[in-house]
């Protein structure tokens, strides 16, 4: 009985080994890493043997649309001038743009001095006075800039010009000496367009250009 024991264990210890192995096999199997769905042919390229994105250069965009006259002119202010950078002259006229009808509404004279060529500051000037003599404070709002784009530009000797045209939309609001509103509103913005011209002598050491000209558009 004993042996019979015995030997009824021995065949369940064999079978037990048997069923592990099986079991033990397709449970390592399923665990292995699947494999990468794509083929040796078919996997993509290393991210370094990728050919680098496409990008328009920021002078190009500048430049886009521009007239052949316009782009000529360019061209010559920039072999004139090595330091010309068409980009960030028009950041900085697009500030320029800014500081200059911030400094008009708030009569701040002394910037407008910095910015503008005497021809261009005796116009504000003489225009702040009526306004300041008739006891009237601008309350005006610039909302947005819409557009800012070339409208000309030259080269007459040493003397480099480039005209923008500022499309923006601006609150105007028009205060007597009490503080009463009498035009204008801040709720109703309206377009305005302007060809401002900057100007600067291409020889000259100081790189700041002036507004030279101010036309509507």
């Amino acid at each position: 009985m004993i042996l019979e024991i015995v030997i009824l264990a021995m065949i369940a210890a064999f079978l037990g080994l048997r069923l592990y192995s099986v079991l033990g096999r397709r449970a390592e199997h399923e665990e292995d890493v699947v494999p990468h769905r794509f083929d040796a042919g078919d996997k993509p390229p290393h991210p370094a043997a990728q050919p680098a994105p496409q990008t328009v250069p920021q002078r190009a965009i500048e430049l886009e649309g521009v007239m052949p006259a316009v782009e000529r002119g360019i061209a010559e202010i920039n072999s004139a001038d090595r330091n010309f950078d068409i980009t960030g002259f028009m950041e900085g006229a697009k500030g320029a743009y800014e500081m200059v009808l911030e400094a008009y509404w708030t009569g701040d004279r002394d910037t407008l001095r910095e910015l503008c060529d005497d021809d261009v500051f005796e116009g504000f000037s003489a225009a702040m006075d009526a306004r300041e003599e008739a006891g009237h404070t601008l309350d005006n709002k610039l909302i947005r800039l819409e557009e800012t784009r070339i409208h000309s530009a030259s080269l007459d000797k040493r003397m480099a010009r480039i005209a923008i045209l500022f499309v923006a939309d601006i609150a105007t609001v028009t205060r007597d000496k009490d503080g009463t509103v009498v035009a204008g509103s801040l709720d109703d913005a309206i377009e305005s367009r302007d060809v401002w011209t900057f100007s600067r002598n291409v020889g000259d050491s100081d790189p700041n250009w002036v507004l030279d000209e101010t036309d509507e558009g």
